[in-house]
């Protein structure tokens, strides 16, 4: 008998040799129906494979683990298709990537649109014949022998790393109707079991991602369980496009990216300034009263600092290039750390100090490659709410557990509070010592539950220096973000030789942790756009209130209106263009001003004035202290609603 644990612990026997699909049809005919694939002990397998015994897990469509099956699978019957159209065609890799897949093709001639309809509906009649995908492992022999008119298989097959279709000497094939594809698996049982899917566009790509192999041709597609999941899908696309910062940022003049200054390189115009001023604020008052000491370092260092810290041996081709001044090799920083740790050196420090917490706004530059520069959320000259917490060992766990409360806490009071977190391990490549990557791990596990924030581990994702956790955000259209990162890191005190005297009066060597809250001004300043689509809350809003004139007469009342809400403390601006009085209520709602008020005769002799809102409400005969009372009421209810300490 084979012994299966279901997710619920009930114990599930069955004979030797059972299957995938013996498993769950003993569980229930439903979900038999509604299986791609298994997992047993975190292992996936086919459908049709034999399980081993133990901790199984039925993995259908509408999970994560079940879509990426779907996509990887789809990517197949794509490069299927392909080459029914395109015999000539050679195709490399078509791996799942978030939402959707790719595959790239060495082609005579780039795709086109009406190339994409073509494949689509091959796609599509693979999918009617309901094709069985059908594994075989084979040697390595047999595997070039098959795939020999296709040289990018062989070289996959040759290369040393074959972990992705290989295991020791055996290959693993997948078939469907006599066309073969290189793949560790798993895939759905058929392609009938396939769900709904759009090939989206067409691009160039290097071989292997190196500028100097073979240029092909990559076609992206998307892959989901229904109809339904992918209608779902193409809206939020759709919205994500009316919500691209990079456009807002244009219409309401925040921000450009002049082609004289260089790429990923932003300026700020006064309305956008406004704004980042409005958060750097924010974020200072805050850090301040949970105890940070503010420090600021250069945006140049002699290579010297980087070699010691180890940025050049490790991070070197993600930094400007270096620069050679009166003898001495210099480069831009690409991270704030380095310098921090210099501070905390310059002299002798007590336990007494502990946990001395450095804040920094600082620049940093990062030679990011040209195809991955997107807008804010991607540049090449990025500030970083910067922050490195110097602690005992026994302050570990206590000040990790406080900032992933502070951080929360201030991520609230910007709207976001739909919360995950990634907990990212040691990678292949790392400094020091495993145990303490163990215990730094451990650490950033326990603040985690503390918080009661959901996470998953992300085995290998830590920097080379520190395990560290990621905690994302939900958007508006359903979107996660990554922002801020927290980092235990026992390398950088060991690489410099950080001290502190303890009580005892002997030497010690104090913790650090890494913490970037927003991860970088810019980044997040792009996501609040596409979060609110431009419209802002009223506290970030760089003109909160517009005063519009019905006529020219109106324009002194308007003033003195303006000059009361500034003086107040409000963000007021007077609308005094010649256009007409509808053309400049339009134009305060498309720049997302909060409340437009509009001043007429009445009004005048009234004290009043008419309110109109960027949602659209509208209220006439408003009192003006009555207006000042709302406005201050909003911003309160914001500050509530955030858990401001303000």
């Amino acid at each position: 008998m084979a012994t299966f644990t279901l997710p619920d612990g009930t114990r599930l026997d069955l004979p030797e040799g059972a299957t995938g699909t013996d498993v769950a049809t003993a569980i229930g005919p439903g979900l038999a129906r509604a299986a791609l694939a298994v997992s047993v002990d975190g292992d996936e397998y086919d459908l049709a494979s034999v399980l081993p015994p133990g901790k199984v897990n039925i993995i259908t469509g509408d999970s994560e683990a079940g879509r990426e099956i779907l996509r990887h699978s789809t990517a197949h019957i794509l490069a299927q298709a392909v080459t029914d159209l395109y015999p000539d065609a050679k195709y490399t890799i078509g791996p799942a990537v978030e939402d959707g897949f790719y595959y790239d093709f060495e082609v005579a001639q780039p795709f086109t649109e009406t190339d994409l309809d073509r494949i689509e509906a091959r796609m599509r009649e693979i999918v009617d014949a309901d094709q069985a995908f059908v594994r075989h492992e084979v040697s390595r022999d047999e595997a070039t022998a098959l795939f020999a008119d296709q040289p990018y298989k062989v070289e996959i097959i040759d290369s040393v790393d074959t972990g992705e279709v290989a295991e020791g000497n055996v290959i693993s094939v997948y078939e469907n109707e006599g066309w073969n594809d290189l793949c560790r698996g798993p895939h759905v049982p058929s392609t009938g079991h396939l769900g709904d899917f759009k090939l989206m566009r067409t691009a160039g790509a290097y071989w292997r991602g190196d500028e100097t192999k073979a240029q092909l041709q990559r076609i992206y597609g998307t892959a989901w369980e229904s109809k339904k999941a992918l209608k779902s899908y193409l809206h939020r696309l759709e919205e994500a496009r009316k919500r691209d910062h990079r456009r807002i940022g244009t219409d309401l003049d925040l921000f450009s990216f002049p082609e004289e200054i260089g790429s990923g390189l932003a300026v700020w115009h006064p309305k956008g300034a406004l704004v980042r001023k409005l958060m750097e604020d924010f974020s200072r008052a805050e850090h301040e009263r949970s105890g940070y000491q503010f420090v600021v370092s250069p945006h140049v260092a002699k290579s010297d600092l980087f070699e010691i810290s180890g940025h050049l041996g490790w991070y070197r081709e993600n930094m400007y290039p270096e620069m050679q001044l009166e003898g001495a090799s210099y480069f831009l920083k690409p991270m704030n750390c380095p310098f921090h740790v210099l501070i905390f050196r310059s002299r002798t420090r007590s336990y007494r100090e502990l946990p001395l917490r450095m804040f920094e706004i600082g620049t940093v530059y990062r030679y990011e490659r040209s195809g991955v520069i997107h807008g804010l959320t991607r540049v090449r000259g990025l500030t970083q709410d910067d922050a490195h917490i110097f602690c005992t060992p026994d302050q570990l766990v206590p000040e990790l557990e406080s900032l992933v409360a502070f951080v929360l806490r201030i991520l609230r009071r910007f709207g976001l509070d739909d919360f995950h977190a990634t907990l990212s391990t040691r990678p292949e490549k790392f400094v020091g010592k495993i145990e303490e990557w163990d215990e730094a791990t451990a650490a950033l596990e326990q603040a985690l539950r503390t918080a009661g924030l959901p996470y998953e581990i992300d085995p290998g994702g830590g920097a080379f220096y520190a395990p560290k956790i990621d905690i994302k955000v939900k958007d508006a259209i359903g979107r996660l973000w990554q922002l801020s990162t927290l980092q235990v890191d026992f390398q950088l005190p060991q690489l410099f030789d950080l001290r502190f005297a303890g009580d005892d009066n002997a030497e010690h060597r104090p913790f650090m942790i890494h913490r970037a809250l927003f991860g970088s001004i810019e980044r997040f300043f792009g996501i609040l756009l596409e979060h609110y689509a431009g419209a802002l809350p009223v506290w970030l809003s760089p003109v909160q209130v517009e005063v519009v004139p019905v006529a020219d007469r109106h324009l002194p009342r308007c003033r003195e209106i303006e000059g009361e809400l500034r003086g107040a403390g409000y963000r007021a601006s007077v609308n005094d263009g010649d256009e007409s009085l509808g053309a400049k209520l339009r134009n305060a709602r498309l720049q997302r001003v909060p409340f437009a008020l509009i001043v007429g005769d009445d009004d005048v002799a009234n004290g009043t004035v008419g309110i109109k809102t960027r949602t659209g409400e509208d209220t006439r005969d408003v009192p003006v202290p009555e207006f000042v009372a709302r406005l201050e009421a909003d911003l309160a209810e914001e500050a509530a609603a955030g858990g401001a300490s303000e």
